[in-house]
C-alpha cells in the first residue's frame, strides 16, 4: 500500500478547523486507511489500494469532510469548455492507443502546492498507473503551448527534443540509453517500431509517455497558473477515471476545469471524438436488502442514505422501493453494491458492530480438492516452479484475441473497465500476461498458476460451472514440448496415475507441438509449445511451452467426488 505523508495544516485548513491528535487518528483509523503516524506538523497514512483519489491533501481532505460530516453528499465540480482540441493520428494505435486531456486555469502555485502535485502524480504512477504500465500522466504550463495538439507516433530517432533536467537534445533511443527516466521507464516501449509522442501546433514536443516531458514545454513552476493535462495509456475508461482523479484534487485546490475535445481516426478506433473529463456521477441502484443483510444491520433507507452521503456519494430517490446513489466520477473503486455495501459499513462505524458468536457447533475441515491442488502445487515448487496468483477477471482479448482462438468466454453484462469484461475460462491467457510483464528479468522462467475457470453450462443452477484447474509454463530460449512433458510426467507418477497425450491441433500452439492429455479415457488437458503469433500478440520474446490439466476432473478420477 502507497503511504503518503500529508501536511496537517493544510488538511486542516480545508477542513476548516482544528483536530486533537486523538480524535484525528480514531476518525483516520475508521475511514479505511492504515493510519501510521499523527503530530502538529505531519499526517502519515497508507492508503488502500481501492482509494486512489486519495494520494493527496485535498483527495484525502475530501474524503474527510464527508466522514466527519462537515460537508456531506456528493461533491460537485463545473466543467467549463475551452473549445480547444487533442487530434489523435492513427501511428499512434498499436502503442499507447488512447488519451483523455484537460485545461486547468486560475490555480496558484507555491511551494506546498507543487509538492502537492508532485506527490500524487508520482503515487498514482505507482499504483493506479502500475507503475506506468497501464497508464501515464503529463502536467504541463499552459503558455509554453499552441493548440492544437497532436497525439501521434514517429521513430526514436525522429523524436528529438531537449527532456527535464538534460542540458541538451536528445532523440527517444539516447533519451532511454542515458536519461534517468529513460532507464527507468525505456523497458515500457521495448520491441516497439514507433514511440508515442505528444507534439504542440509549433512542432514542438511535449512529453514522449510514458518516459518524460519536455524542457521547454513540460517544465512547471511557481509562475505556472494555466495547465494542460494529458492521460495516456491503453483503457479508455481507466483513463478517464485518472483524469476526474487529478482534475477534482485541482479543483480543490481553487483550480478552473475545462473540457477539451479528444479527435480519433475513424479507420483505428471506434469513436470519432469524445470530450473530457467527464465528471458526472455514475448511478447505481441501491439494493436495501442485500446491504442490510450483508452487514447483519437492520438500517432504514434513510439511515442507509445518511452512510452513503457520509462516505462522499449522492441520493436520487427513486421508486418507493429502491434509490440510487450517484458515485462520484473521481471513485474508481464501486463496481458493485458489495462496494456500497463496504461504504455503508464504514460510515456506520465498525466499532459500533456487536460481535455475535455463531449458534451452531462445526468442526472445519480443509476441503479435499484444496488440499490436493496444495499438493500439486508443492510437487512444482519442488521441480523449480514459483507460484503466480491471477484475476478471476480478464477480457475476451486476452482469453480468445490473443490466443488465436475463440472459446466460450462468460462476459460481464456491465462491465466498467475493458481490462476486467469476463471471466476466464483458462489460465494459461493470465500465465502469458506474467510472463510479458516480466520479459526483462532473468531467464530461464518457470511459473504456474491454479484456480477456478468458468465455463457456460445448462446443468447448473447459474448456467455457470467452475472446475479448479492448474496451468505451468518454461520461458527460455530453448523451451519445447518436451520440458513441459517431462514436468507433467512427474506430476502424474506422483499421483501413481496413468496418462497419454494424443495429438491434437489447437489454433493457440504451434501445429504438431501440442497433445490432448488423456486420462482413463476422459480429456484433462492441453500441453504444447505456444505458436508465434501468439507470443507476438502478448509481445513476449521467448519461447513457451506449457499446460494445463484439470484438477477438478483428475480429483475426481482419483478419488471419485467432484469438489468434497
Amino acid at each position: 500500500m502507497p503511504t503518503i505523508n500529508l501536511n496537517r495544516k493544510v488538511i486542516e485548513s480545508i477542513l476548516g478547523r482544528h483536530f486533537e491528535d486523538d480524535y484525528l487518528k480514531d476518525r483516520i483509523s475508521y475511514l479505511g486507511t492504515d493510519l501510521e503516524k499523527v503530530d502538529e506538523n505531519e499526517i502519515i497514512v497508507e492508503i488502500f489500494p481501492n482509494r486512489p483519489d486519495m494520494l493527496s491533501e485535498y483527495g484525502f481532505a475530501r474524503a474527510m469532510s464527508s466522514f466527519l460530516k462537515i460537508k456531506k453528499g456528493l461533491s460537485k465540480y463545473n466543467v467549463l469548455q475551452s473549445n480547444e482540441k487533442v487530434v489523435v493520428h492513427k501511428e499512434v494505435a498499436k502503442v499507447r492507443p488512447y488519451t483523455v486531456c484537460a485545461i486547468v486555469k486560475n490555480l496558484h502555485l507555491d511551494d506546498e502546492k507543487i509538492k502537492e502535485i508532485i506527490q500524487i502524480q508520482e503515487k498514482l504512477h505507482i499504483t493506479f498507473c502500475r507503475n506506468r504500465k497501464k497508464a501515464a500522466i503529463g502536467i504541463y504550463p499552459l503558455e509554453k503551448i499552441k493548440f492544437p495538439i497532436a497525439y501521434t507516433a514517429k521513430k526514436p530517432q525522429q523524436i528529438i527534443f531537449q527532456p527535464l533536467d538534460s542540458a541538451r537534445e536528445m532523440d527517444a533511443n539516447e533519451i532511454i540509453a542515458e536519461h534517468p527516466a529513460g532507464k527507468e521507464y525505456g523497458h515500457l516501449l521495448k520491441g516497439a517500431d514507433v514511440y508515442p509522442v505528444f507534439i504542440d501546433a509549433n512542432d514542438d514536443v511535449l512529453s514522449v509517455p510514458p518516459i518524460i516531458n519536455s524542457e521547454k514545454t513540460g517544465r512547471v513552476t511557481e509562475h505556472t497558473n494555466e495547465f494542460f493535462i494529458e492521460c495516456s495509456g491503453f483503457d479508455l475508461s481507466t483513463l478517464q477515471l485518472l483524469l476526474n482523479m487529478l482534475v477534482s484534487s485541482f479543483a480543490d485546490m481553487g483550480g478552473h476545469i475545462y473540457s477539451m475535445k479528444v479527435e480519433y481516426p475513424k479507420e483505428k478506433y471506434p469513436m470519432e471524438s469524445i470530450t473530457t473529463p467527464n465528471l458526472e456521477p455514475r448511478e447505481m441502484k441501491i439494493d436495501y436488502g442485500y446491504i442490510n443483510k450483508l452487514l447483519g444491520l437492520s438500517l432504514s433507507d434513510e439511515e442507509i442514505h445518511a452512510c452513503l452521503e457520509m462516505m462522499g456519494y449522492g441520493i436520487k430517490t427513486g421508486t418507493a422501493n429502491a434509490g440510487i446513489a450517484l458515485v462520484p466520477g473521481y471513485r474508481a473503486d464501486i463496481l458493485h453494491t458489495v462496494d456500497l455495501a463496504e461504504d455503508v459499513a464504514i460510515a456506520y462505524g465498525y466499532e459500533n458492530f456487536e460481535p455475535e458468536i455463531p449458534k451452531v457447533a462445526t468442526i472445519a475441515n480443509e476441503n479435499k480438492l484444496e488440499k490436493f491442488s496444495k499438493n500439486i502445487c508443492s510437487m512444482l515448487v519442488g521441480l523449480g516452479f514459483q507460484e503466480v496468483n491471477t484475476y478471476h477477471l480478464t477480457n475476451r482479448k486476452s482469453q480468445c484475441g490473443k490466443m488465436n482462438c475463440d472459446i466460450g468466454v462468460i462476459e460481464l453484462a456491465n462491465a466498467l473497465t475493458e481490462d476486467f469484461n469476463a471471466l476466464r475460462a483458462w489460465i494459461i491467457p493470465n500465465i502469458l500476461d506474467v510472463l510479458a510483464t516480466n520479459k526483462t528479468r532473468e531467464f530461464p522462467q518457470k511459473i504456474f498458476d491454479f484456480g477456478a475457470i468458468f465455463k457456460k453450462s445448462a446443468d447448473t443452477e447459474t448456467g455457470i460451472l467452475e472446475h479448479v484447474r492448474l496451468a505451468a509454463a518454461t520461458s527460455n530460449a530453448k523451451a519445447d514440448f518436451a520440458e513441459s512433458k517431462s514436468v507433467l510426467d512427474n506430476i502424474f507418477r506422483m499421483l501413481s496415475m496413468e496418462y497419454e497425450l494424443v495429438q491434437d491441433d489447437h489454433p493457440s500452439f504451434i501445429p504438431g507441438r501440442v497433445g490432448r492429455v488423456i486420462c482413463n479415457g476422459k480429456k484433462v488437458g492441453y500441453l504444447g509449445e505456444i505458436h508465434p503469433k501468439v507470443l507476438e500478440n502478448f509481445n513476449i520474446e521467448m519461447p513457451v511451452s506449457c499446460f494445463e490439466i484439470n484438477l477438478s476432473e483428475i480429483f475426481s478420477l482419483l478419488f471419485g467426488e467432484a469438489k468434497s
